[in-house]
C-alpha cells in the first residue's frame, strides 16, 4: 500500500487542490482540545472520544503512523476532586462551597483517569496505546530529542499509538497560565512535537469548525479555509476562548503558524464531527489549513484567474479586428476539425460515461453527457449554420441625424469576456464556443468533472484551429473548481456569467458575484388544455412536451386542464398514454380529489423528470394566474381553438417563451434558427428566452461630426431625423 491509503488516487480526483499534499501523508499528529474531550458538565465526552478512537483505529489499520496529543487531564481531575470534596463535606461546608482547586493537583488526579479511558477504548478496538508525559524542561536537555525520537519511532513500528500530554503536575512554569518557555500548552506542544518527530501533518481538533474572520458566534464571520498570514493576520478578531482549556483559538493559530513555518502543514478543524480526521485525509476542504506555501498559492490562484480572463479579453479584441469572412472561416475549420476527430472525441466521451456509471451517477446525467452517434455531425452542421449568418459585429441598428453633419449611430458590439459554467453536457462547450467566436467575445469555460475528458479534447480541437494572430487563449478551459471563486470576483474583467446546470448551481453563482448573471434557476413549464382544444392535438403536444426528453429544462412539468374536460374521454385517454410512458401524475387540490392521484406538495415541485403535476382550472384567466404564480417564467403553452383565449394567454403569461398549439420542447436556440444557444434566460434584462448570437452582444453609440460643440446648445439646430441604415 502506498502512503496515505485513505487519500488514494480515486478519491484525490475530487479533493480540493490545496489539500492535494495529503496523498503523501504518513505520520500524523492529532491534537485533541479539552473542549472536545469533555462535555459542558466537565465530564468526559465519551461519544466524541469513541469516534476519535474509531478514526485512529482506521488510520492505524491503513498504515498511517498516528500520534495523539491530548488535553483534558486538568478538566477530568477537577471534576473528580469536586465530587470527592462534596461527599466529604459537612453541612456547613455545603452552605458555602469552595470549589477552587490547584491546577497541578487537578492534573495529577485527572491524568490517570484520562489515560485509563483511552486505554479501555483502544483495547476494545484491538489497538495498543502508550503514555508519554513531558515538560518544557525535558526539551532543554540536548540529548532528549534523540531519546524521544527513538522511543516514539519504536512504538510506531509496533503499531502502538503514543499519547502525549504535558505533565502539568510538575510543570516548571511559575504560574499555570504562564505563556513562556519552549512550549506553554498542549497546542504549542503539538507544534513542537510535529517538528521534532518529522510529522507530515498536524490536525488540531477544536470545538469550532476552523478559524473564522471573527468570533464564530457572529453571523458576519466567515470560515477561512486557507490561512495566509499576510492576508488574515491583521484582519482576524478573536472571540473569547472556549469554556475549558487554556489557550483558545488564538493559541492554536500561533502554534499552527509556527508548525507550518517549519514545514509541517496544519489543519484546525472540529472535533465534534464524527469523521473530521478521515475527511482531512481525503483532501476535503474542511477546517482551516496552515501551509508554508499558502501565500504562493493565493498569489498564483489570483494571478492565474486574472491572467486567463485578461488574455481572453485581449484575444477577443484581436478577433474583432478580423473581417467577417475570416471569422466565418474559423467556424468552418472548427466544424471540419470536429468531424475529422470524431473517433477520438467518442473514445474520450465513452471513457467519461464508463467512469460516470462506475461512480453511480444518475441515469439522467449520464444521458446528458453521452455523445450519441450522429451528434458530432449535427454539431458540425449547426456550426456551419452559424457561420453562414449575417455578421452581427458592428451591425447598425439605428441612424439619426442629430444636427446638420452630426450623425448618431447605434450598433451591435461584443460583450467582452463570458464565463460559462455548465454541467454534464460536453456538446454545450461546442455550441457556446462557436457562438462566442461569431459574436467576437472571449470565453472562459468550466464544465463538470463528470465530462472532464470530453471537455478537454473538444477544447483542444477547437482552440487548435484558432489562428495565431487571434490567440489560442481566446477560449480558456477552467479545470479546477477552486478557480471559479477567483473568476467570479473579477467583475472588472469578466462581463457576463452564464450558468447552465442545477437550480442550486445558478442560485449559488448569483449569490457570490457582482458580475451580471444570465440564466434560469428552474424549468417549470406548463401546458394548459382549454375547453375548446382539439384533444387529438392536445394528446400529441402533451406527450411530446413530457416524454420527448423529460430531463430537458423545456419539458412539461405541470398540466393545467379546463374543469369542463374532467372525466372526458379525451382527457382519460391522454392520462392513460402518459402513464404508459412511465409518467407519474401528481394532483393539485382539485385534481387530487377528483382523480384520486397522489397529492402534490407544491406546484413548484422537485420530483423526478418523469413526474407531472395535474390540476383543473376554471378558465383561461385562472390558468394564466396559476402560471404567473407558480411558474418559473421559462416556457408555457396553451392548446385551444379559441383565438381570443389564445391571445389573452400569449399577452398575459409573463414568461420568456409563450406558445399556442405547439410543444414546449420547441424552446431551443437551434429549433428557433439561432444556430445554437448558450442557454435560456428567464431574466428581464438584456436577453430573454433561448440566447444565441444576439444575446451575446450589447450596443454602443457612435457619433460622426464635423467640429460641432455644445456651448450651452447655442448655435446647434437639432433635427433628430431618422436616416436609412447603410
Amino acid at each position: 500500500m502506498g502512503r496515505g491509503g485513505i487519500g488514494g488516487a480515486a478519491v484525490m480526483e475530487t479533493a480540493d487542490s490545496t489539500r492535494a499534499f495529503v496523498r503523501d501523508v504518513k505520520r500524523i499528529i492529532i491534537k485533541v482540545g479539552t473542549a472536545v474531550v469533555t462535555g459542558q458538565n466537565g465530564r468526559l465526552a465519551m461519544g466524541r472520544l469513541g469516534s476519535l478512537c474509531e478514526q485512529v483505529k482506521q488510520l492505524n489499520f491503513q498504515g498511517y503512523e498516528v500520534i495523539l496529543v491530548t488535553s483534558g487531564a486538568v478538566g477530568v481531575g477537577r471534576q473528580r476532586l469536586q465530587y470527592r470534596k462534596l461527599i466529604h463535606s459537612s453541612f456547613a461546608d455545603l452552605q458555602n462551597p469552595q470549589m477552587d482547586f490547584d491546577g497541578k493537583a487537578c492534573a495529577a488526579v485527572g491524568q490517570s483517569g484520562l489515560m485509563a479511558i483511552y486505554d479501555t477504548l483502544f483495547s476494545q478496538l484491538d489497538v495498543t496505546s502508550s503514555q508519554l508525559l513531558v515538560t518544557d524542561r525535558d526539551f532543554k536537555d540536548p540529548n532528549f530529542g534523540d531519546q524521544l525520537r527513538e522511543t516514539v519511532f519504536a512504538l510506531l513500528d509496533l503499531k502502538v499509538i503514543p499519547l502525549f500530554n504535558e505533565n502539568d503536575a510538575i510543570s516548571t512554569r511559575r504560574q499555570y497560565e504562564d505563556p513562556s518557555g519552549i512550549f506553554w500548552d498542549n497546542d504549542s506542544l503539538a507544534a513542537l512535537l510535529a517538528a521534532e518527530l518529522n510529522a507530515d501533518l498536524l490536525i488540531m481538533l477544536s470545538d469550532v469548525e476552523g478559524l473564522y474572520s471573527g468570533p464564530p458566534s457572529d453571523p458576519q464571520s466567515k470560515i477561512i479555509h486557507t490561512y495566509v498570514n499576510e492576508k488574515h493576520g491583521k484582519l482576524i478578531s478573536f472571540g473569547e476562548k472556549s469554556r475549558v482549556g487554556r489557550g483558545g483559538m488564538q493559541a492554536k493559530v500561533v502554534a499552527a503558524a509556527n508548525a507550518a513555518s517549519k514545514g509541517v502543514p496544519v489543519v484546525i478543524a472540529s472535533g465534534f464531527a464524527t469523521d473530521t480526521i478521515i475527511k482531512v485525509l481525503k483532501g476535503e476542504k474542511v477546517g482551516t489549513l496552515f501551509h508554508n506555501e499558502a501565500n504562493l498559492w493565493e498569489c498564483s490562484k489570483e494571478s492565474t484567474a486574472r491572467e486567463m480572463a485578461v488574455a481572453a479579453r485581449d484575444c477577443s479584441r484581436r478577433l474583432q479586428k478580423l473581417s467577417s469572412e475570416e471569422r466565418k472561416k474559423i467556424l468552418l475549420d472548427i466544424a471540419d476539425a470536429l468531424e475529422a476527430n470524431e473517433d477520438a472525441i467518442r473514445s474520450e466521451n465513452e471513457a467519461d460515461v464508463e467512469a460516470a456509471h462506475s461512480a453511480g451517477y444518475e441515469k439522467s446525467l449520464i444521458a446528458r453527457m453521452t455523445l450519441k452517434p450522429g451528434k458530432i455531425t449535427n454539431l458540425a452542421r449547426s456550426i456551419r449554420a452559424i457561420a453562414d449568418m449575417e455578421d452581427p459585429i458592428s451591425h447598425t441598428l439605428k441612424r439619426t441625424e442629430v444636427a446638420k453633419d452630426l450623425v448618431f449611430e447605434k450598433a451591435y458590439c461584443p460583450l467582452g469576456v463570458l464565463l460559462i459554467i455548465f454541467e454534464s453536457r460536453p456538446d454545450a462547450l461546442v455550441q457556446i464556443a462557436t457562438l462566442a467566436i461569431r459574436s467576437g467575445n472571449g470565453l472562459l469555460l468550466k464544465g463538470g468533472k463528470e465530462a472532464m475528458r470530453s471537455n478537454a479534447i473538444l477544447h483542444k480541437i477547437i482552440t487548435g484551429v484558432i489562428p495565431d494572430d487571434v490567440g489560442k487563449k481566446l477560449i480558456g478551459l477552467v479545470t479546477s473548481k477552486d478557480e471559479i471563486a477567483d473568476l467570479l470576483a473579477l467583475d472588472d474583467v469578466i462581463d457576463l456569467v452564464i450558468p447552465r446546470g442545477s437550480k442550486n448551481l445558478v442560485s449559488q453563482i448569483k449569490a457570490t458575484t457582482k458580475i451580471p448573471v444570465l440564466g434560469h434557476a428552474d424549468g417549470i413549464c406548463h401546458v394548459y388544455i382549454d375547453k375548446s382544444a382539439d384533444m387529438d392535438m392536445a394528446k400529441r403536444i402533451v406527450l411530446d412536451a413530457k416524454v420527448d426528453y423529460p430531463a430537458a429544462c423545456n419539458a412539461m412539468e405541470t398540466l393545467l386542464v379546463h374543469k369542463d374536460l374532467n372525466k372526458s374521454e379525451g382527457l382519460d385517454d391522454l392520462l392513460v398514454e402518459l402513464e404508459k410512458e412511465g409518467v407519474v401524475i401528481y394532483g393539485g387540490p382539485v385534481a387530487h380529489d377528483k382523480l384520486k392521484v397522489p397529492k402534490v406538495d407544491s406546484f413548484r415541485h422537485e420530483y423526478s423528470s418523469m413526474a407531472c403535476t395535474l390540476e383543473f382550472v376554471d378558465d383561461v384567466q385562472s390558468a394564466i394566474d396559476h402560471i404567473n404564480r407558480y411558474g418559473s417564467a421559462h416556457t408555457d403553452c396553451i392548446i385551444t381553438t379559441d383565438e381570443k383565449a389564445a391571445e389573452a394567454f400569449l399577452q398575459q403569461v409573463d414568461s420568456a417563451a409563450v406558445f399556442h398549439n405547439a410543444s414546449t420542447r420547441f424552446c431551443d436556440g437551434t429549433r428557433f434558427g439561432l444556430g445554437a444557444e448558450v442557454g435560456i434566460s428567464t431574466g428581464r434584462i438584456h436577453a430573454r428566452g433561448p440566447v444565441g448570437v444576439d444575446g451575446l452582444l450589447t450596443t454602443r453609440c457612435i457619433l460622426r461630426g464635423s467640429g460641432q460643440v455644445v456651448n450651452g446648445d447655442k448655435g446647434v439646430v437639432y433635427t433628430h431625423r431618422d436616416l436609412p441604415l447603410q
